[in-house]
């Protein structure tokens, strides 16, 4: 990756890292520390500021398997992004921009980015189709974790998750939708990563000179 690339996602990570700060010192001042991360949006970002940490610190030397990371980490962004699209935000949020900029860089910034920085990056395998599996192990673990932890303390991050707002079938039946629409998004990353970016050759397989 080219520097400027590499300075524009680095910088990208920052503000996500001040927005996450912030949301953090936010909700502890009101003893909603654990609430806060709690939620998909900010453990999805966090996920992207690791992954970046990680490339700027390993550069060239990173394993092959950090492509699936990598387009794992695109593809739960991107569901951030289109379930508060979605279900989450009230239509007239949607249409502006006055909703606070950590809401700005979490919910629409990084999820663009994520995806772009995936579009970009050089990979270093053909992708294999199993991955859109171990993909959805992350979302079905969000899940049974919200419910176990909702069941117990009776606070969900999301109200479309939340039987007592509902019913248990609702919840049930909204859950599939979305579950559906994960693995479709995750086969869409797979299928477009190797469509868009040609497989990088090792050095060691490449066909020599003629000399």
């Amino acid at each position: 990756m080219r520097a400027p690339a590499v300075v524009a996602r680095v910088l990208v990570a920052l503000l996500i890292t001040a927005a996450l700060v912030s949301n953090a010192i936010d909700a502890g001042r009101d003893g909603l520390l654990a609430q806060n991360i709690s939620y998909f949006t900010n453990q999805s970002n966090l996920l992207f500021v690791m992954l970046v940490l990680a490339g700027s610190v390993a550069g060239p030397r990173l394993p092959a398997w950090f492509d699936d990371v990598r387009g794992a980490v695109a593809f739960y962004l991107a569901m951030t992004g289109i379930i508060y699209a979605l279900l989450v935000a009230p239509l007239e949020e949607l249409l502006r921009w006055d909703i606070g900029w950590t809401g700005i860089v979490l919910h629409r910034l990084a999820p663009v980015v994520a995806v772009l920085d995936w579009l970009l990056a050089r990979r270093h395998r053909a992708p294999q189709a199993r991955r859109i599996l171990w993909w959805q192990l992350y979302p079905v673990a969000f899940l049974v974790g919200t419910w176990v932890r909702g069941g117990i303390t009776g606070w969900y991050p999301y109200e479309f998750l939340d039987p007592t707002a509902s019913s248990w079938n609702q919840v049930l039946l909204t859950t599939a939708v979305v579950l559906v629409a994960f693995f479709a998004v995750a086969a869409a990353v797979h299928l477009l990563e190797g469509r868009l970016r040609p497989r990088e050759v090792p050095e060691e397989s490449a066909v020599p000179a003629v000399r």
